[in-house]
């Protein structure tokens, strides 16, 4: 029998991390639990490629979730994070996306949802380390009207200023420029962006896409890069006609 994959849980109230285990294992994931951010890291540390998922509360002792997860990505590491928190205000929600997590759960939360999302978000990841090893290979850099970004060392500049992305507006960004011209769905980006159900009703993406044009536009309110299609989702033009 094949072993699934392996998810660190990163909670300190010991009575929720023993229930998340017992309903992880069920699925036949190998679940590894610790109850402070220092021993997370540490773990991920010695060995990065043992673990396919973390799966982190924000309250934790001496290290916030917040610093956890911001030390995963100085540290380049491209694992998912899935965010779990009593915390449910938008700051808090849109803190998480800006320190590079993957995904947003608030405590309590309904198990089929949590096990969905987890599901998805490691075959999300899974598909994308297979795409990098495709013949094609993803987008590694990208030039459009004074914007440089390499996605590899996540250097940004526009105009010859650098710019400081999170993992998470990256990963949008990426998908825009391979989609290049392409109407996408907002369904489309919820999945294969952030990992969730097409049904999954956030604005999550309208927030982001802000952000993007905010980055790279000229005229933020007169997007001309960065386009939304009215009842049909979203379009990047790397090239706009001249108005």
């Amino acid at each position: 029998m094949l072993t699934k994959e392996h998810i660190l849980v990163v909670e300190d109230e010991e009575h929720l991390a023993t229930g998340i285990k017992y309903n992880l294992v069920a699925e036949g994931y190998r679940v590894t639990t610790v109850g402070d951010g220092p021993s997370a890291l540490k773990i991920i540390e010695e060995n990065p490629q043992s673990i396919d998922l973390v799966i982190l509360d924000l309250m934790l002792p001496g290290m916030s979730g917040y610093t956890v997860c911001e030390a995963l990505r100085a540290a380049s590491r491209d694992l998912p994070v899935l965010i779990l928190s009593a915390r449910t205000l938008a700051e808090d929600r849109t803190r998480g996306f800006d320190v590079g997590a993957n995904q947003y759960l608030t405590k309590p939360f309904d198990l089929d949802e949590f096990l969905s999302r987890v599901k998805n978000l490691l075959a999300l990841c899974s598909g994308r380390a297979g795409h990098a090893s495709s013949k094609a290979g993803p987008v590694t850099s990208f030039e459009f009207a004074e914007n440089k970004i390499n996605f590899e060392t996540f250097e940004v500049t526009t105009g010859g200023q650098p710019v400081r992305m999170t993992q998470l507006e990256m990963t949008l960004l990426r998908y825009f420029v391979e989609n290049e011209g392409r109407v996408i769905p907002r369904h489309e980006l919820l999945q294969n962006v952030w990992g969730l159900p097409g049904t999954v009703q956030t604005r999550a993406p309208d927030q982001f896409i802000r952000r993007l044009r905010k980055t790279f536009e000229v005229d933020p309110a007169q997007p001309r890069h960065f386009l939304t299609i009215r009842d049909a989702g979203y379009r990047f033009v790397a090239e706009p006609d001249n108005p």
